[in-house]
């Protein structure tokens, strides 16, 4: 078994040991951040999947996640803050969840809804469905050539359809890429092809470099965007991580390394390159702390 084998098995045990048992359903999460802002469920035709590659399903470790149960599933998540204000330019944060996780799952088990309000950033949050409560990091057509430069221009068409915006004609602004865990393979592809290039400014891994390490760091060097790996000691990714930091030090590339306690958001904001060493467990490195609004404060995006 080779060792991106071993460590996402790792991750697949982590994710059953702490993985919330019963989330709450779409309309109940609607109706709980209500106050917060407006959460809309819809179906794209660009989502992850169906896809070619799942129509049979998927097997791991000797058993099959079958399409119709894991790989059917069309449906993103797209939530407007109440405070957003709609210019020329809308943000988003695009975040992609991890093995044997759904979209309701995450949004309540990561809290990324309150922490994107908590930030103060004005900003749109999408979070398509993955592989559905499967063990797999192959997030179908978003892998594709173009595949996610396609997804974004279906969110602005739905976002223009809803109702929920009072400004219609806008383009595009920065993007963040945000992914938990096995969330790294499809965030590896859409900077290698996902087109979108001069949009994506920002990606973020929650313990998630298990592997395509070369793809991050051609997209950093070319697109100079910022690149936040946040770590584990048993979640499979700090070999990954403190490999990549010996070669940028090697090479003479700066960078900012510490403990997640000891940054300040200073430590984040004016470096391009961000590695935090957590004491936390896999599970908890997106909302424990609050990682995912702290990396919100010190990001490209706009103030509310």
């Amino acid at each position: 078994m080779t060792n991106k084998k071993i460590f996402l098995a790792a991750a697949f045990i982590l994710s059953l040991r702490f993985t919330t048992p019963a989330a709450e359903t779409i309309p109940e999460l609607q109706t709980k951040f209500a106050p917060l802002g407006q959460l809309l469920f819809t179906q794209f035709v660009s989502a992850p999947f169906p896809h070619p590659a799942r129509a049979n399903g998927h097997k791991y470790d000797g058993q099959l996640y079958s399409a119709a149960e894991h790989y059917s599933n069309s449906d993103v998540a797209i939530f407007i803050p109440k405070k957003f204000r709609a210019t020329d330019k809308v943000d988003f944060i695009v975040h992609f969840h991890g093995w044997m996780n759904n979209i309701a799952g995450t949004l309540e088990q990561y809290k990324l809804v309150e922490q994107l309000v908590a930030s103060g950033k004005n900003a749109i949050l999408i979070v398509p469905e993955g592989p559905h409560n499967a063990p797999d990091s192959f997030d179908g057509k978003l892998e594709d050539t173009n595949g996610f430069t396609i997804f974004m221009h279906e969110a602005v068409e739905k976002l223009r359809a809803s109702g929920a915006l009072t400004e219609t004609n806008f383009e595009i602004g920065n993007v963040i890429l945000s992914g938990h865990s096995g969330g790294y393979h499809v965030m590896a592809e859409i900077a290698d092809h996902g087109g979108m290039g001069q949009n994506v400014r920002e990606i973020w891994l929650f313990d998630a470099l298990y592997g395509n390490t070369e793809n991050y760091v051609a997209w950093q060097k070319s697109e100079h965007g910022r690149l936040l790996d946040i770590y584990t000691d048993h979640g499979g990714t700090k070999q990954n991580s403190e490999a990549l930091m010996t070669l940028l030090k090697t090479n003479g590339v700066s960078f900012f390394a510490g403990e997640d306690t000891n940054a300040v958001p200073d430590n984040l904001a004016t470096n391009k390159l961000v590695f935090l060493h957590t004491d936390m467990v896999h599970n908890e490195v997106v909302a424990k702390r609050g990682n995912f609004e702290q990396f919100l404060k010190t990001s490209c995006l706009r103030d509310e």
